[in-house]
């Protein structure tokens, strides 16, 4: 199906097929033949393209779990095997019901199973298999980029596909998105991204009808993964619908709105408006229009069916966008995240003028960080970006804003009126895939939870770098120094690597990390708040207690400093100081169940009971699912000597979270202190617990404690049977598995655990004993 628009000129008057300005000043060569570099091999500029993204982020490989990776990987059950894995899909990222107020509604089920898999691949919460990951799945999205640059820029143009795709590559701004592991989400969403605009401008080229509606709806459902990837996702839809426009259909906008017009006046009958036959009988509509460059420009309906086969095009990207948006809006509960005034100051000022000051600068400063990546903060927040004040002394940041304005403004220019098409259309397309996938964070559609994030720049980079290598052979047509143009790309590049190398190494650890976003955000309490919370995991308390009171004096309203700050002063006997913290955070946020939670132990400890089941209530009420919470409150009804609801709250605990050695522990104690009749399941829970976590000789002792109660329960031999094999007792593990095999002869997993163990004696060169079962 031939869908290319024929008939509609460009402003100049040229046929979109070509002009003759596209070429150099020989007129022989063809537009990628200008950019002064050698035309690269293939394969060999796609090996060179995925070394380049994996030098500049391999020394990441080694780097630990960092800020957000803690709460989105390493206390995110999800990623866990033993969670089922449906619970994925209706979880938001972070392992939050979707359903639940404390939801971001951050829906992406791929990138958490991706998560999953190197929990599995790994066989545990190693970190290397995760950055590794993402180290090869950023090369594998470069490479990818080399393609869909070519693409864009119309036909196979080899030098500025290559040139653009190395500057992706290496772009320091990516650290944040490869060396951070939760930019995981990032990376599969452009992979999923570029796949679904390369299928979708594969299927423009199949003559077949049948190919073409198949290759369209695998790009839409790959549109559909990078959505479930990560939101911005969706996007690729709008990129889609401009390539197929601007590229395929070679249609100018001017021309597009001219012929917009034509349609509408062809019914009225205007002196200047003239109808006549083509060769073949066809009636053409004719209209003759001033352009602003004095040029009279001759705009004719010519091949209605490629303009209805590109309407056609334009309604299934609509109705895919409008469905996936519909979908995503059901499944997030049909409501909005919910977010706090730190998250995003701006969207919470009152004055219109302030927020749409602050948001434009915050774009001069999304496009100051792609030009030049030096100031690197792994997050923007609170006052790290001060909101701008619209009244007198006007701010002077305001002027970053005017000058990307104007920037943007010259470009458009460029894009409508250069004087040559091809140069048109790839500025165009540029300017497409640098805006398109920026448009979730401009805060203009809904708010966003954040300032800036760099992760967010990782798709819009591409379309700056482009616009780049096309800047490139635009200069080199005004000023031809081959040898300088060459040089300064050279040295951008190094200058890049050097930077994305150093970059990716502070990723490495949170305290490298922290420190940097010290030197530059000072001003931000988040950055302190992390920085003191690092210390005190380390041991650092004096310095943890510092960082956090400078975190408040930035921020008195920080309720999370507040809270931290609590534990460490409970923990040095301040209770009276932590209780008024406490008090105030709770205050500033009622939803702050692990607030509540603590001031329930502060009010415990100063021996104020009702008021610290209150709190721990209260708690509960704001997270349903808080093991650690009831395990509190059943220390509470403990020291009251409220057994019955000790034995309650401790049980709630364990059945939310089974491993909670602490809660079996307790009960048992508890059981045994006061001579209630012994539970053998209550040994046998916390045996499993404590084998699990490695404890052999505790689990041990609860396994026989349970059996002594329970002596015909076939289960409780086998565990211990298993204890034994992983402690390497391999004689007791063989004697444990028979027994269960003579209180139930058929129970499957002894029989596999003994013929594992069998084969274990075997490989160690040691006969088992010859049983019959």
């Amino acid at each position: 199906m031939n869908s290319k628009i024929k008939g509609l000129t460009s402003v100049n008057g040229e046929q979109n097929t070509g002009c003759n300005s596209c070429f150099s000043r020989t007129n022989k060569e063809h537009w990628d033949d200008v950019i002064p570099v050698p035309k690269p091999p293939g394969t060999l500029s796609v090996l060179t393209v995925a070394f380049f993204a994996i030098l500049c982020y391999a020394n990441s490989l080694d780097g630990n779990f960092v800020f957000d990776d803690s709460e989105a990987i390493v206390n995110n059950d999800d990623v866990r095997p033993e969670k089922p894995v449906g619970d994925i899909f209706y979880n938001d990222f972070w392992g939050t019901r979707l359903t639940s107020n404390r939801s971001h509604k951050s829906y992406r089920p791929l990138t958490v199973l991706s998560f999953r898999w190197n929990y599995w691949l790994s066989g545990g919460l190693y970190p290397w298999s995760f950055h590794l990951s993402n180290i090869l799945l950023h090369a594998l999205v470069s490479v990818l980029a080399h393609a869909v640059f070519g693409n864009l820029l119309g036909d196979r143009c080899p030098r500025a596909a290559f040139l653009a795709a190395i500057l992706f590559a290496v772009h320091p701004v990516h650290a944040e998105a490869v060396a951070g592991v939760v930019g995981r989400a990032d990376l599969l969403c452009a992979l999923f991204f570029f796949l679904s605009f390369v299928v979708y401008r594969n299927s423009l080229l199949q003559s077949s009808l049948t190919t073409q509606c198949i290759a369209m709806s695998f790009s839409m459902i790959l549109a559909g993964l990078a959505m479930f990837s990560k939101e911005q996702g969706i996007t690729v839809i709008g990129l889609c619908s401009a390539y197929d426009v601007i590229v395929y259909s070679k249609l100018h906008p001017i021309s597009i709105l001219k012929y917009s017009w034509q349609n509408i006046i062809k019914l009225i009958p205007l002196p200047h408006k003239k109808n006549y036959s083509d060769s073949e009988g066809k009636t053409i509509v004719s209209l003759d229009i001033n352009c602003a460059n004095g040029k009279s420009v001759q705009v004719q309906q010519g091949n209605i069916p490629s303009l209805r086969h590109l309407a056609v095009r334009h309604i299934i990207l609509f109705v895919t966008g409008m469905f996936l948006l519909l979908l995503r809006w059901r499944i997030m509960g049909s409501t909005p995240p919910v977010f706090q005034k730190v998250d995003n100051p701006a969207s919470f000022a009152a004055c219109f003028l302030t927020r749409a000051m602050t948001y434009n600068y915050l774009y001069a400063l999304n496009a100051w960080l792609l030009l030049c990546p030096e100031w690197l903060c792994f997050d923007w927040s609170m006052g790290c970006v001060p909101l701008l004040n619209p009244q007198f002394p006007v701010d002077l940041r305001v002027i970053a804003a005017v000058m990307l304005w104007v920037a943007m403004i010259l470009l458009l220019r460029a894009c409508l009126n250069h004087s040559c098409s091809r140069t048109r259309r790839s500025l165009t397309m540029s300017l497409a895939l640098l805006i398109i996938p920026f448009l979730p964070a401009t805060n203009i559609f809904f708010h966003v939870g954040f300032v800036l994030a760099e992760r967010v720049l990782y798709l819009p980079s591409a379309g700056f770098s482009l616009l780049i290598v096309v800047g490139m052979r635009q200069l080199y047509m005004l000023f031809p120094f081959r040898r300088m143009l060459q040089l300064s790309y050279v040295f951008l590049i190094l200058i890049f690597i050097s930077r994305a190398v150093w970059r990716s190494g502070e990723w490495r650890t949170e305290a490298t990390l922290f420190q940097s976003g010290l030197q530059v955000c000072p001003l931000n309490a988040k950055v302190h708040y992390n920085i003191a919370k690092d210390a005190g995991d380390s041991g650092n308390r004096t310095f943890a207690h510092m960082e956090y009171r400078e975190a408040l004096r930035l921020n008195p309203d920080y309720d999370q400093a507040m809270n931290n700050l609590a534990n460490l002063l409970k923990d040095d006997g301040k209770l009276e100081e932590a209780k008024i913290l406490l008090r105030k955070a709770v205050e500033l946020r009622p939803s702050f169940a692990a607030a509540w939670m603590n001031l329930g132990i502060v009010l415990a400890g100063l021996k104020q009971y009702k008021e610290a089941e209150q709190s721990y209530l209260t708690a509960i009420q704001h997270r349903k699912r808080y093991p650690d919470c009831y395990y509190n409150l059943g220390n509470l009804y403990l020291d009251q000597k409220q057994y019955d609801r000790a034995y309650q709250a401790w049980r709630n605990a364990t059945r939310l979270k089974s491993t909670h050695a602490l809660a079996w522990s307790n009960m048992i104690i508890m059981l045994d202190n006061i001579a209630l009749p012994s539970d053998a399941a209550l040994h046998f829970n916390l045996a499993n617990t404590l084998g699990k976590a490695g404890r052999f000789a505790e689990a041990e002792k609860h396994f026989i404690a349970a059996i002594s109660f329970d002596r015909s329960n076939a289960v409780y031999h086998t565990n211990l049977g298993v204890l034994y094999h992983r402690w390497k007792k391999y004689n007791k593990a063989e004697e444990l598995y028979r027994r269960a095999l003579e209180i139930e002869p058929h129970l499957r997993s002894a029989h596999e655990n003994l013929a594992m163990l069998r084969r274990t004696l075997q490989k160690a060169g040691r006969q088992p004993h010859i049983t019959q079962s």
